[in-house]
């Protein structure tokens, strides 16, 4: 139920499907779980759905390094979504895990990120 949830939010968030929403999520979890350390990737999958941790689950320690735009290339390709939509997807998955796993969590993972990684995950501002 807390996954169908989740990605209800996301697919709210990014305006794509439940079943994009799915792959957008699954994909996005995998790549940040190879972006990030492996302890941080553990933390993380410790506060969610008991269906979701697997994709934060990784075979080592030590973070690859890449950068935003092959995050995102990483993303589109396994969601088998084209670049727009798996950033607005990278943007919806990451909001939705904030609040999933609480501030404190969050931060600590987003903290092994580069800027422009952390910032997908800042709000877009409403246009007034």
């Amino acid at each position: 139920m807390v996954e169908l949830k989740f990605f209800e939010k996301v697919a709210a968030r990014a305006g794509v499907t439940p079943e994009t929403a799915r792959s957008l999520t699954q994909a996005t979890l995998g790549t940040l779980a190879e972006r990030i350390s492996g302890g941080e990737a553990a933390d993380l999958a410790d506060h969610m759905a008991d269906e979701l941790r697997p994709f934060l689950v990784k075979g080592r320690e030590d973070p690859e390094a890449f950068a935003y735009d092959e995050f995102l290339r990483r993303v589109a390709e396994r969601a088998g979504v084209e670049r727009g939509i798996a950033e607005r997807g990278v943007r919806a998955v990451l909001q939705t895990l904030h609040r999933v796993v609480g501030h404190r969590e969050f931060e600590d993972a987003m903290s092994q990120l580069p800027t422009d990684l952390r910032a997908l995950a800042e709000p877009v501002p409403r246009a007034p």
